[in-house]
C-alpha cells in the first residue's frame, strides 16, 4: 500500500497495487511493470466500477496494459499474444 492518486478515479488516498493481468500472468505483470494503484475498497475490490467486479473496467485495464507493453517492448500484437495468451485490443468497447 502507498499514498497517491488512484489510476481509476484520480483521487488522492491510500492505494493498493493491482496487477493488470492476473492468474497465470500475474508474475508477467510484475516483470513488465503492468500494475496500477487503486483505492482498495471502492476502485480495486468492491465498488460498482472496481477492477475485480466490473468487466468494462477490467477490459479497459487489459487494453491499457497491452498498449503499454507493446510501447515499452516494441512488441507487436502477435508478440503480446505469444506472451500473454490473447489480444485485448480487439475487444475494446
Amino acid at each position: 500500500m502507498r499514498e497517491g492518486y488512484c489510476f481509476l478515479c484520480h483521487r488522492w488516498g491510500v492505494l493498493e497495487e493491482h496487477h493488470i493481468f492476473g492468474g497465470s500472468n500475474r508474475k508477467k505483470s510484475t516483470k513488465y511493470g503492468l500494475t496500477v494503484y487503486l483505492h482498495g475498497d471502492e476502485c480495486h475490490r468492491n465498488g460498482p466500477m472496481a477492477a475485480h467486479r466490473n468487466p468494462e473496467t477490467r477490459q479497459m485495464l487489459h487494453a491499457y496494459g497491452q498498449r503499454k507493453w507493446m510501447a515499452e517492448t516494441g512488441g507487436t500484437v502477435e508478440d503480446f499474444i505469444r506472451e500473454f495468451g490473447r489480444n485485448y485490443l480487439d475487444t475494446e468497447p
